[in-house]
């Protein structure tokens, strides 16, 4: 009987299922960035900033260039609490979410964030982008293809002149 004990210990533990294989949150981030950077729209949305915020967003960039995620979402949320309804703050914080690996709190943001934008230009791209690296990330190919496609409704070409 003993040996029948010890020799069920000498199993093997059956090995913990990996995670899928997916991009990292830095290259999410740098997707959705990116999308930002090729949007060539004729309108490109720039509230007027109010310094306390912008140097609270500046800081949370430096933390985030450092990697101290939680204190640049310290940051981004204080900006929040100034003014909750401000678009680029909204998407800063949902990509500091990204990092943190909150999706659900990143797709919430974005969301935020296009419903109180202007709907078009760099950050309706980077707030649709955001939602299609987060159901890549979920394996939710239709919802990715249907983010994808309004990635693309965010540009607004100018207007063509002969």
């Amino acid at each position: 009987m003993a040996g029948i004990l010890l020799a069920a210990c000498a199993q093997p533990a059956p090995e913990a299922p990996k995670p899928p294989p997916g991009k990292s949150s830095v290259a999410m981030v740098e997707e959705i960035r990116a999308a930002g950077e090729r949007d060539k729209s004729v309108i490109n949305v720039h509230p007027l900033a109010d310094p306390g915020i912008a140097t609270l967003q500046d800081a949370a960039k430096q933390d985030e260039r450092n990697g101290n995620y939680q204190a640049a979402a310290a940051k981004l949320d204080i900006a929040l609490k100034r003014n909750p309804d401000a678009p680029d703050v909204l998407q800063d914080r949902a990509e500091v979410a990204i990092y943190m690996g909150d999706f659900q709190l990143a797709e919430k943001l974005a969301h935020q964030s296009w419903t109180l934008g202007s709907k078009q230009g760099p950050l309706c791209a980077r707030n649709w982008q955001t939602i299609v690296e987060i159901r890549q990330h979920a394996n939710d190919d239709a919802g990715a293809a249907s983010a994808s496609k309004w990635v693309g409704e965010c540009r607004e070409p100018g207007i063509q002149r002969l």
